[in-house]
């Protein structure tokens, strides 16, 4: 068989060990290996690569993806783009595609198999781990640890200096990230997209953290819902871009202002998606990576290959991508327990 492999949206540790999972099982098959660049957009332009043992050989420990990805989306970018994509799967004499991605590359992946039939399976990537019927995507555990890194640090300068230390972390939708970070790293409070923040309820309870221990810890989500005065523009995707939504100053401002603590902010942004991927990471994307390539062989197409406890199955595209994982009532509770 001729499979091609592409990467589509934000880049995350662990894209380049499923390629790699992907190229080496399909080598059991005797396959031909085909990278598609820059996620939908090598498609509608055919810009494709070769991939051999040679490419893949030392990438298990190496962030970012070898293909190269955008957030082009098919369907806003070309006039029948989604055609375009399905024709050129034809010329290239393809017979089948792997397409590694988050909500919106798998999304993609399920108008063409439900509209076209288009032979394919995805492997489900994002760092905000907020993808449907899997229990974890790779990059999420990379980008908290390093979150978690961060916020340590902050501790050492808040205790230093007994400040309010606020961290604004990436999650657009989904406060996974933020949440996790809260609780590895021992935060006095967290602020996610899902829960309509409590401004005053926060200050009073920073308030008594730095009475008790001279300094407090704040995490907070890029996309929570909180006025501001710039205008937000919209991706190809119809999401807000949110580099320069400016949420986290929003906050140390207004904590700064209520509690009259001095505080301060850092963003660490694209430094979460950056850097090699953690063991769990690197083992995931190794298993999505193989179980794609043997669904391929199955003919399992428009499914994802989703972790589900231990097991790697195949689930459909259309209910993987229809509905975000957004954090739920348990795992919220757990988190204000932990803050005192």
């Amino acid at each position: 068989m001729k499979i091609g492999i592409l990467t589509g949206g934000g880049d995350c540790p662990g894209l380049n060990p499923a390629i790699r999972g992907a190229y080496l099982r399909a080598a059991d098959f005797k396959d031909e290996v085909i990278g598609i660049l820059n996620g939908w957009k090598g498609l509608l332009e055919k810009e494709t690569i070769s991939l051999s043992l040679k490419d893949i050989d030392e990438i298990t420990s190496h962030g970012g993806t070898i293909l190269g990805t955008t957030r082009v989306n098919p369907a806003k970018h070309k006039e029948n783009g989604l055609k375009i994509c399905y024709e050129n799967f034809k010329a290239l004499n393809l017979d089948a595609i792997i397409a590694m991605g988050g909500e919106d590359t798998l999304g993609i992946a399920n108008k063409l198999f439900s509209e076209f039939n288009l032979p394919i399976v995805g492997v489900p990537k994002t760092m905000d781990n907020d993808l449907s019927c899997t229990d974890y995507t790779f990059g999420f555990d990379t980008s908290v640890t390093v979150a978690i890194d961060a916020l340590d640090r902050l501790r050492d300068t808040g205790r230093s200096h007994r400040r309010i230390m606020v961290l604004e972390v990436m999650g657009r939708h989904a406060g996974w990230v933020a949440l996790f970070t809260a609780i590895g790293a021992g935060a006095d409070w967290v602020l996610i997209p899902e829960i309509e923040p409590d401004l005053d309820k926060m200050c009073k309870h920073l308030i008594k953290a730095k009475e008790r221990k001279g300094y407090a810890l704040v995490v907070v989500s890029e996309g929570i819902k909180i006025k501001v005065d710039k205008e937000e523009r919209l991706d190809e995707f119809g999401h807000m871009i949110l580099q320069k939504r400016g949420v986290g100053k929003i906050i140390a401002d207004e904590i700064e202002k209520k509690t009259g603590i001095e505080t301060r902010l850092s963003v660490i942004g694209h430094i979460q998606r950056g850097g090699p991927p953690t063991l769990f990471d690197r083992i995931l994307g190794l298993r999505v990576g193989v179980a794609a390539v043997e669904f391929v062989h199955q003919g399992k197409f428009g499914t994802m290959a989703a972790l589900v406890g231990n097991k790697i199955i195949p689930v459909p595209l259309i209910e993987a991508s229809g509905k975000l994982k957004l954090v739920d009532e348990y795992w919220y509770n757990l988190a204000n327990i932990l803050f005192k």
